[in-house]
């Protein structure tokens, strides 16, 4: 495995995989990891539905306007917030998106590489989702995250920017 700050640099949002599967014990290995994230109160409004059958991750691209990585992806997995769980309202999606960077760091510390794709805060999008799967109603759909083995190989960018950092005042 790869040391934390190298995955934190090398990852990198992949649209293209492989067509190759993916063992569930990782899949489940990356679910862990995505439960130790910090939530407000510890409250851990999350809730994954994985997907690993094609036809249905082929129907649930067609669902989504930016989902063009779900037509090679092995596994997509869905998270969603429970509004009945988060410590205040709004926070289910800080802490869904804590769990998932916790999901896409160690999916590429285990040899894999992800797309995170937002289904929040499009209403219409998120309707269509709570209806194909039949989420209670307190379960909103939040975001996608496709799964699989790189097709292509992407170098690390130059992000760092100390123009953006502010110490003490602005």
């Amino acid at each position: 495995m790869q040391n934390t700050i190298d995955t934190i640099y090398n990852r990198r949002s992949v649209r293209k995989y492989l067509d190759k599967d993916v063992n569930p014990d990782l899949v489940d290995e990356i679910l862990r990891a995505a439960m130790f994230a910090p939530s407000g109160c510890n409250k851990q409004p999350w809730h994954f539905v994985v997907f690993n059958e094609k036809e249905i991750i082929k129907q649930i691209k067609d669902m989504h306007p930016y989902a063009n990585a779900l037509e090679t992806a092995p596994v997509c997995i869905m998270v969603c917030g429970d509004t009945q769980k988060e410590m205040a309202e709004g926070f289910y999606q800080v802490d869904c998106s804590a769990a998932i960077e916790n999901m896409i760091l160690a999916a590429k510390a285990l040899g894999l590489d992800t797309c995170w794709m937002g289904i929040y805060p499009w209403k219409d999008v998120m309707a269509a989702f709570s209806q194909k799967f039949a989420l209670p109603e307190h379960v909103k759909p939040f975001a996608l995250i496709s799964l699989g083995y790189s097709d292509v190989k992407k170098e690390r960018p130059k992000r760092y920017d100390s123009a953006r950092i502010h110490y003490n005042k602005w």
